[in-house]
C-alpha cells in the first residue's frame, strides 16, 4: 500500500504553524508602534501647558498687566491736562514733569510725623528724597519738633537739611550763631539755610547788611555756602543782584515752571503749599531740585 495518509497530514500541521506565528507577528508590532507614538506625542503638549501655566501664574505677568492697564487708566483720566504739569492723585497737586529729585519741608505746623509713611509714598517716579526742617527763628525761638525731626528723618533715608527764619531787625551773627547752637551739621546734610521772607519793618540796606553777616559767619563755620529761601516777589524786589553766588530756594506756588530769570542761581523751586503725604496730618510744601542726581550730590555738605 502507498502511504497516503501521512502526507495529508503533513500539509495540515504545516498550514497551522503559519497561522499562528502570523497572528502573533501581528498582535505584537501594532502595540509596541501605537504605544511608542503616544508616548511622542503626549511629550511636547505637556510641556507647553507648564509653560503657560508658569506665565499666567507669574507674579510679573500680573504686574505688567497691571502697570499696562495702571498706563492706560492715567492717560484717559488725565486727558486735556498738561502733560508736563500733570496731577498725581496721591499727592493731591499738580508737578511739574521735568524734575526727578522731590521733596518737602516742615515745621512744627505738621506736628509728629511718622517718617516711615513719609519715605514709603510714590505714584510713578515721584517720591520723596530730601526735607528741610525749621529748627530756629530769630534770637531765642527754637522749633519744638526740630530736635525729633532732625533726629528721625535721616533714619529712613532722606537727605536734610535745616532751616532757620530770618528776623532783619535782629543782629545777624547772633542769629547765626544761635542756629549753630542748635543744629549738628553733619557730612552729607543739605546746606544751611536762611528764610528771608520778610522787612520786619526795617529798610532793605539793614535787611540786606544784617543777612550778610548771618551768611558769612554760617560759611566760615561750616565751609559750604547756605542756601537763601524766600517768596519770588521778595526776591525780585530785595534780594537780586545782591546775593547771585548764594544758591537760592524760591517759592513760586501752582505754575508748570518758574517765571524767573534764567540766569538766576536757583537750585530748589518751592511749587506748592498745600501737598498731601502719607504720615503727616496736614498739608506741606512740596519741592522740586533743578538739578539731577550728581548735581544734588555736589550741594552737599562735604
Amino acid at each position: 500500500m502507498q502511504p497516503v495518509t501521512p502526507p495529508n497530514k503533513r500539509p495540515q500541521a504545516s498550514q497551522k504553524t503559519p497561522i499562528k506565528r502570523k497572528a502573533a507577528v501581528k498582535k505584537k508590532a501594532p502595540v509596541k508602534k501605537k504605544g511608542n507614538k503616544k508616548q511622542v506625542s503626549a511629550f511636547p503638549w505637556k510641556i507647553v501647558l507648564a509653560g503657560i501655566l508658569l506665565v499666567l501664574l507669574s507674579p510679573f505677568y500680573y504686574g505688567y498687566i497691571v502697570k499696562t492697564f495702571t498706563a492706560a487708566w492715567r492717560w484717559i483720566r488725565d486727558i486735556g491736562e498738561n502733560p508736563n504739569y500733570r496731577t498725581y492723585r496721591s499727592f493731591d497737586i499738580r508737578i511739574p514733569k521735568k524734575y526727578s529729585i522731590h521733596g518737602i519741608d516742615v515745621s512744627y505746623a505738621q506736628g509728629k510725623i511718622d517718617w516711615y509713611q513719609v519715605k514709603a509714598m510714590q505714584e510713578d517716579s515721584v517720591h520723596i528724597s530730601f526735607v528741610f526742617i525749621k529748627a530756629t527763628e530769630g534770637l531765642l525761638t527754637v522749633d519744638p519738633y526740630f530736635k525729633r525731626n532732625w533726629r528721625e528723618a535721616p533714619k529712613v533715608g532722606l537727605v536734610c537739611g535745616a532751616y532757620h527764619f530770618f528776623r532783619p531787625q535782629k543782629n545777624g551773627t547772633w542769629q547765626a550763631r544761635f542756629f549753630l547752637q542748635n543744629v549738628d551739621l553733619e557730612k552729607g546734610d543739605l546746606p544751611m539755610v536762611v528764610d528771608i521772607e520778610e522787612l520786619d519793618g526795617v529798610p532793605p540796606d539793614q535787611m540786606r547788611k544784617e543777612l550778610k553777616k548771618f551768611l558769612d559767619y554760617l560759611e566760615k563755620k561750616t565751609h559750604a555756602k547756605p542756601i537763601i529761601y524766600s517768596g519770588l516777589s521778595f526776591y525780585q524786589d530785595y534780594l537780586s543782584g545782591y546775593f547771585d553766588s548764594y544758591p537760592f530756594w524760591i517759592a513760586h506756588y501752582y505754575q508748570d515752571h518758574l517765571k524767573i530769570n534764567p540766569a538766576t542761581n536757583w537750585w530748589f523751586w518751592q511749587h506748592s503749599d498745600k501737598a498731601k503725604v502719607n504720615g503727616i496730618n496736614h498739608v506741606v510744601d512740596f519741592n522740586a531740585f533743578k538739578g539731577d542726581d550728581q548735581d544734588f550730590q555736589r550741594l552737599l555738605v562735604p
